[in-house]
């Protein structure tokens, strides 16, 4: 077994790369060259296979033949000690699948890789080779932006002596009949029949490459293989415009002639891909969206002298945003589409191409003493002018007339007719009180900090806020919230589920259409074991609003909870799609993506993650909830000692945090410390938390099930 530091010919090893059933690679120290490289084995447990070797040299050939700028150089095939390995370009930065955003690229971003890759994919057609294996994580996504197409193990080859045809790619050596290669989710329909397989079932894994590149999802799903076969046998996908309308109708016709079942209908030559691909980057991309009048609400900048008043801001935007989403005859971009392009470095024109969108909505605020100002400024995306501007003064408590003056004014400006009850609703304010209103608005900023001390604060907020306004319909469903939380990670007593679940129905009574109370109930309902009237109020939660967030991420704790892995992963798929700036979904998901065997899917649910906890933290360093999930992903991706340096950082800010606790006791488990992740998990137990659930269902746990201290927990969990 090698390990960092050894060194076999003039090649010595500094630390793995990546590991997959094709092979192991090493980052090595070229010792003659002085430099870097990737060095790929096979690994160990099949290093004496024939095939296992067959695979390395026919990756060799492959490469050997080829010469492009987006496909990995091979520079030597070296054997020493009974291990045959391939000394390869070492290309630094992250693979296409962990770069991939929830919701998918930008479309520019999209046709930036695509191109190029479909110029590579070209180069290794013509030179009579076909990859058999294309796949996001067969990407490469280089420091300079530039991509690369790795992996070629399982790539057919011209065999010597055969026709050279290069005014034709399909002149190529075809799949053996009968054998099944390739990785599912990409194959194409002969690949799956075990059919021969060409230069054109390349076109087709390219399309599926494409799908997933624009929408973040792959075209073809399925439970299980058999069931995903079967998708890629008979089924239409969805088209990509419905998950983004912002595509343009030439891209969605590309996709759909990729991704035909019949070969033939396919492009039959990768140039002639590449070549319209090119030519929509070179043109720039204009959006298929002329369904009506269109707008994005952007985040309101915040004008206060003491720039504290972010929380305030928002809640202002976010009520014009809904009264707007109210309008039939207007199409609006979620809160999570348009909010996550706060302080971005670009302008109306660009974020209007990204969101689909025709106009956006900015502004301002300004608070003083009791005196507000905001400033709204309609832009039209295709000419980054200004349709529409005002300026509002008034008293704090006019924040309510000025929300639905801006929002009738919109509507006058796209020409959009309101109904009479549309009317009406735009009249209808959340609360009557402005300090109600304030005070809401405050308890939510603490409670999504997700701790103890912070959702003590919300419930003060909130309690405030129905002192003012007793009618408070998502005051009463912001209790009910931290209810469930005290219930479920602090206190498990009888009376927090008592209080969750009145104060969920009393919001309720006020609004059965509210959204967030809807959700709120699901919570309560779950945590006293009601399970299938919880999964109904989650499900109307997210029909009467399906951008909320909360509605999708408690339903999938719920699941994760009750065993439901497969509805738990979707779930917190959606969740991170409703809310991309999110680290929570996917930390979380990336477990029950390794329970349901898709190891590749939660290495890169678990790099996403990372980097936007790192984020998070960028911004709020204080954020022990970022700092220990955080730490989670750094100890399962192989870098322990600094996973455990933001576990015990975590620890020393709040140790008496139970939910902190329990996940200090996930990371040390996960690091091999069994008696610090025990001493841990039960501090936790002691301070409240007794969500038997997880540590039933958490994986990060496996390695303590056997531990006699960890079965009289459980026991003790029991009672």
């Amino acid at each position: 077994m090698i390990r960092p530091g050894d060194s076999l010919l003039h090649y010595r090893f500094l630390d793995t790369l990546g590991e997959g059933g094709g092979g192991v690679v090493w980052r090595a120290l070229d010792t003659r060259l002085n430099r870097e490289v990737a060095v790929k084995f096979v690994p160990e447990s099949i290093a004496g296979s024939e095939d296992a070797l067959a695979r390395l040299g026919r990756e060799a050939q492959a490469l050997a033949a080829l010469n492009h700028a987006n496909i990995v150089t091979v520079y030597a095939v070296e054997e020493a000690e009974g291990r045959r390995f391939l000394a390869m370009e070492l290309v630094r930065g992250e693979t296409l699948e962990a770069a991939l955003p929830p919701d998918g690229f930008p479309i520019e971003r999209v046709l930036e890789l695509a191109a190029p890759l479909a110029d590579a994919l070209a180069a290794a057609h013509e030179r009579g080779v076909v990859h058999r294996d294309l796949k996001l994580r067969n990407v490469m996504v280089g420091e300079d932006g530039r991509p690369k197409i790795l992996d070629f193990g399982l790539a057919s080859v011209r065999e010597q002596g055969a026709p050279d045809d290069t005014s034709r790619s399909t002149a190529v050596t075809v799949t053996k009949p009968g054998r099944f290669v390739g990785t599912a989710p990409y194959m194409s329909p002969e690949q799956t029949r075990g059919d021969t397989a060409d230069t054109r079932s390349d076109v087709f894994s390219f399309g599926v490459m494409l799908y997933e590149m624009a929408t973040g999802r792959r075209p073809f799903q399925g439970e299980s293989t058999a069931d995903l076969v079967a998708s890629i046998l008979r089924d239409q996908p969805d088209p990509a415009s419905t998950l983004r309308p912002d595509l343009p109708a030439e891209f969605e016709r590309i996709l759909e002639r990729c991704l035909e079942k019949d070969p033939s209908l396919r492009y039959q030559s990768t140039l002639d891909l590449r070549n319209e691909l090119e030519s929509l980057r070179r043109r720039g991309v204009a959006s298929s969206n002329d369904r009506g009048p269109s707008v994005a609400v952007l985040p309101f900048a915040d004008l206060s002298r003491e720039k504290d008043q972010e929380y305030f801001c928002d809640g202002v935007a976010d009520e014009i945003l809904s009264a707007l989403a109210r309008i039939r005859g207007l199409r609006v971009a979620s809160r999570t589409s348009s909010f996550r392009f706060r302080g971005a470095p670009m302008d109306s024109r660009e974020i209007g191409r990204r969101l689909g969108v025709r106009t956006l909505l900015e502004g301002s605020v300004r608070k003083a003493g009791d005196r507000l100002r905001v400033t709204a400024e309609l832009v039209d995306t295709a000419s980054g002018f200004g349709i529409w501007s005002k300026t509002f003064d008034g008293d704090l408590e006019d924040v309510f007339s000025i929300q639905e003056g801006i929002a009738r004014s919109i509507a006058g400006a796209l020409r959009v007719t309101l109904s009479l009850s549309e009317h009406e609703a735009l009249g209808r304010p959340p609360t009557t009180d402005f300090r109600a209103y304030d005070c809401y608005l405050r308890g939510r900023s603490y409670y999504y900090q997700y701790r103890r001390r912070g959702v003590e604060f919300a419930l003060q907020m909130f309690r405030r806020a129905l002192e003012l306004d007793p009618s408070y319909g998502r005051a009463w469903a912001g209790v009910a919230d931290c209810y469930c939380f005290f219930f479920l990670y602090v206190s498990r007593v009888e009376e927090n589920i008592r209080q969750a679940e009145a104060a969920s129905r009393r919001a309720l009574d006020i609004d059965p259409d509210l959204a967030e109370a809807q959700a709120s109930w699901g919570v309560a309902i779950s945590i006293a074991g009601r399970d299938e009237e919880a999964v109904a109020a989650f499900e109307r939660a997210i029909r009467l609003d399906p951008g909320l967030f909360e509605a999708r991420y408690f339903y999938a704790r719920h699941c994760f909870a009750r065993g439901d892995l497969r509805k738990a992963a979707r779930l917190y798929e959606e969740a991170e799609t409703v809310r991309p700036e999110d680290y929570q979904s996917p930390l979380l998901v990336s477990q029950v993506y390794e329970d349901l065997g898709r190891r590749d899917m939660a290495e890169a649910a678990r790099r996403r993650g990372l980097r936007k906890a790192e984020e998070r933290l960028k911004l709020q360093p204080d954020d022990t909830r970022a700092r220990y999930m955080g730490a989670n992903a750094l100890v399962a991706l192989g870098d322990r000692e600094l996973g455990l340096e933001w576990a015990r950082a975590a620890a020393a800010a709040e140790p008496d945090e139970p939910m902190l606790l329990y996940n200090i006791g996930c990371i040390y488990s996960l690091a091999g410390q069994i008696d610090e992740a025990i001493d841990a998990l039960a501090r936790s137990v002691d301070l409240g938390l007794t969500q038997r659930g997880w540590f039933e269902h958490d994986n990060n746990l496996d390695p303590l099930r056997e531990h006699p201290r960890f079965r009289a927990l459980m026991e003790r969990l029991a009672t």
